[in-house]
């Protein structure tokens, strides 16, 4: 192999870096809720939770959340409302990519325990009274994750 061939391996690898070095370990993420009629509430308490913590906001809001290989939990409050949850999906990222293909295993380890290697929806819209499910792979450039209806499961008596 020549040195040439060489030098655009290590070039690629370089430019790619792993998860830990590309991203952040927060990703901003934008909060609304609504009721079931469509009209925005404003001032819901929202409480987002995943392994690494929790942090409370109010909406609409923009905050950085922790980055994490697990779901964030989304429960949000407002006087006179039904409560609206939300599960927003973990999803792997780029960096997770560039880790397996350049890196091997080492990056995608740390960055998997680290939660670099994972994103976040951007922008979700929580109903009141609704229990969502929002999957980044739904997202689209300007315009809320709308999120899919869950129905809970009744329990067996």
């Amino acid at each position: 192999m020549s040195i040439r061939f060489y030098s655009i391996v290590l070039a690629c690898v370089a430019m790619t870096g792993c998860a830990s070095i590309v991203n952040d370990s927060t990703n901003p993420v934008r909060f609304e809720t609504y009721s079931a009629s469509g009209v925005e509430i404003k001032d819901a308490e929202c409480k987002l939770e995943n392994d690494y913590g929790q942090q409370v906001v109010k909406t609409p809001a923009t905050v950085n959340v922790r980055r994490s290989s697990k779901d964030l939990q989304v429960t949000c409050v407002k006087a006179g409302e039904a409560d609206g949850r939300g599960v927003a999906i973990s999803r792997a990222n780029a960096g997770m990519a560039g880790n397996i293909i350049f890196g091997g295993g080492i990056g995608a380890i740390i960055d998997h325990n680290k939660g670099t290697a994972y994103t976040y929806p951007m922008w979700m819209r929580v109903v009141m009274g609704k229990l969502l499910t929002f999957d980044r792979r739904a997202d689209v450039e300007g315009q809320p994750n709308r999120g899919v209806e869950m129905t809970t499961p009744v329990a067996a008596k």
